[in-house]
Parts: structure tokens; sequence; C-alpha cells
């Protein structure tokens, strides 16, 4: 696997568009579009929370069906979320304002949006929005990268990631881009994922390999314990990469699902990385659990924990909090057996193990704490299992931002 340059538009046929509307950004795009020239199958997961959002329901209509789907265009600064009949008319009426002017159905265009709950969308300007964007489609790294940037809202830094593997003799490539920062919590997190790729593999094929690997990575992250109403992850194939198509679990499909899942972690960890106000990325690996689930249920309930997470931005060593988080996990575990550590910046160092706190140095713990990327390595000695969760550090800056929001 070649870790290469770009985002959507890295694989063949798949073409974006920026452009700035005014929906509640001055002066920046705050809509975008990816189009592929080959219709492509699909596959989503959506939104855990009851109140989904308007574009939730249209989107998860299409891709569970049989149609194709040849566009995806999003907005950014009002989420189309409880906006009742007129928000599901709004998305049908971009899906038809891009489908008039590329030639497909409304029912070939994805629509998402990711803002401010509670408000209708200026559908004047959606509609202007959309007409820009499919006039200034193009190929290409840059015209990708734009798109990512144009569907920001709190982020501060926009997020993609390709990867190319050999497949049937043909080069495969997988590509994506995301964004969430905040109101991020598993079953998944505020935010836009778009994938794409010119792999030739049957929609179900591809459905269950989105569906397996989003466990083990988006689902895995948590910034604030808040599930959003918008949370949509999409996966668009047009298979013009021209290999044999997959339509058994056989190695060319495990080969594009390790393709697929270092792309959804890269981008599931640039999420809990740029969390809301975060200076750290939080990552917890928990090891020789009894079982996966196990291993999974502990690793998310530390990095949930705020109080954790403040430690963290304190570059305070409270191994007390790791454990209490553990302990109220509903997973039963011997205390005395495990060996909790602290990782960053090349250095280790071990806090807890044989049922009591090391005689550690706080100064070593602290210059670790002050690192960038953070981990929690917690050994349960039980079995064999493992998983990984990743977050961040809880920040003054967060409050600041959630309090002003839609001010």
């Amino acid at each position: 696997m070649n870790i290469i340059e770009g985002g959507v538009t890295a694989a063949k046929g798949f073409k974006a568009s920026s452009c700035a509307a005014g929906i509640k950004y001055e002066g920046r795009p705050d809509m975008a579009m990816v189009w592929s020239e080959e219709p492509c199958v699909s596959a989503g997961v959506y939104t855990s929370n009851l109140v989904k959002a308007a574009c939730v329901l249209w989107d998860k209509k299409l891709t569970s069906g049989s149609s194709k789907i040849s566009a995806v265009v999003v907005n950014a600064g009002i989420a189309n979320a409880c906006t009742g009949e007129q928000g599901l008319a709004f998305c049908e009426e971009t899906a038809k304002a891009v489908g008039e002017a590329m030639n497909v159905s409304e029912e070939n265009v994805l629509v998402a949006s990711t803002g401010v709950i509670g408000k209708q969308l200026p559908i004047e300007k959606i509609v202007n929005g959309a007409g820009v964007l499919c006039a200034t489609l193009e190929g290409g790294i840059s015209a990708g990268t734009a798109a990512s940037k144009a569907i920001m809202t709190t982020d501060t830094v926009n997020k993609e990631v390709a990867v190319s593997v050999e497949i049937g003799g043909h080069t495969v490539t997988v590509g994506g881009m995301c964004k969430g920062s905040g109101m991020i919590h598993p079953n998944m997190c505020t935010m836009l994922g778009f994938i794409t790729t010119d792999c030739a593999i049957e929609k179900n094929l591809l459905r269950k390999a989105l569906s397996e690997l989003v466990t083990d990575t988006f689902n895995m992250v948590s910034v604030d314990g808040d599930t959003s109403t918008n949370d949509t992850l999409v996966v668009l194939a047009n298979a013009l990469a021209g290999n044999p198509v997959i339509d058994k679990e056989n190695e060319d499909y495990e080969t594009f699902k390790k393709a697929l899942f270092f792309v959804m972690e890269t981008l599931a960890k640039k999420i809990a990385a740029d969390g809301e106000g975060a200076t750290a990325l939080l990552t917890v690996k928990v090891v020789n659990a009894k079982t996966k689930a196990q291993a999974k249920t502990l690793a998310k309930s530390v990095i949930c924990s705020n109080l954790t997470k403040a430690a963290v931005y304190g570059h305070d060593a409270n191994w007390g909090r790791i454990l209490c988080a553990f302990g109220y996990s509903g997973e039963v575990f011997d205390p005395d057996k495990v060996t909790l550590s602290f990782i960053g910046g090349g250095e280790e160092v071990i806090l807890f193990e044989n049922g009591t706190g090391t005689d550690f140095s706080e100064e070593k713990a602290t210059h670790i704490l002050s690192n960038k990327e953070v981990t929690v390595l917690a050994d349960f000695h039980m079995g064999t299992e493992s998983a990984t969760a990743w977050g961040c550090d809880l920040t003054h800056e967060y409050v600041s931002i959630n309090a002003d929001y839609r001010s």
C-alpha cells in the first residue's frame, strides 16, 4: 500500500469543486461538490441519534437502495436538522438543481449539511451555489483539497488522505476527506466523511466492508460525548480502475479492506486531533483484554472521561482518573493485574502496576504529557484482545467555542 498525495479526487474519474455561497460564513467557501464521471455503487453509515437531519434521511434512503450515485453536494454553516418537511423538500430541490445541471436524476445526488441545528437552509443561495459547483468541477489534487476546506465549520485544519494498492494487476486508489471538530462521540461522531475509490466492487461487499471497519475507526473517536444529528460517512466506488470486480470475500477483498481501513483510521485520528480547542491527540490503547468488545468498552470509557481529558490538558499524571473510568465502564477486571503507562515523544512512564501506583517521576510524566500526541497504554493481563480509541484534551477554548457557536 502506498500513501499518496490527495483526497477525494485522487481516484480515477472523480472531480471536485467549491464555492462561497454565503450560507453563514462570509469571505470563505462554504459549499463543495464531489462528482464521478461514472455512476458509483455506494455505501453509507449514519448517526445513531434518534434526531436525524433531513440530509441524513435523504442519503440513507439513496445509499440503501439500488440507485447509483454520481454526485455529493455539501454545505457548511447550517445543518438542516430539525427542519421538518421543509428540510426534506430542500434536500430534493438541491439534488434536482445538481441533477438538471449534470443531466442525472435527483436520486443520483447525495446532499450533506453541517452547522447550526434548527435553521432552514437559504435555499436560493444553496441552489445558486450548486450551479456554480457544477460549472467549476475539476480533477486534480488542488480541487479536492479546496473541497475539503469548504466543508469545515469549527475545524482548524482540513482533513484528507489517499492511498493506492494493487488489485488484479491494476492500481486501485482510495481517497477521502472529512470534517469534524466538536459534537464528536462514537456511533458516530459529528462528522461528514466522503471516501472515493476507483475500485470495481459489488455493492453488498462495499457495504459490508464499511460497516465492519467503522466500528474500529470512526466509532472509536470521542471529543466531547455528544452524538450529532448529521453524522454521515459515504463511500463511492466507480470501477474505473479496471480491476476484476470484487464479488467474493477473497484476497482482493482483503486488500481493498486494508486500504479502506487506512483511509478511515487516518481520517478518524485527524478528527480527534482537531477536537475543538484541543492541544493534544489522546490515544487510549487497551491490550490483553479478555474479548474485543471488552477492550473497546474500556478504551472508550477513558477517551470519554472529561476528568482524564482535563488532566491531560493540565499535563497532570492523575492516573487515578483513568483507573476510575475503567472501573465504571461496566466491564469486569482485576485492578491488581492492570499495568498503566503514559507514552509520548518516544518516552514511556509506568504509573500503576500490581494494584498500586509506582514511584514514577512526576517531571518525566509531565514532559510526556506536554507532547502533541499522548498515549495511555493499559495492559489488563486477561487475554489477547486489544482496541484503540482516540480523542483529545479538554481545554478552556472548548468552552469558549461552544458558548459562542450560534452567534
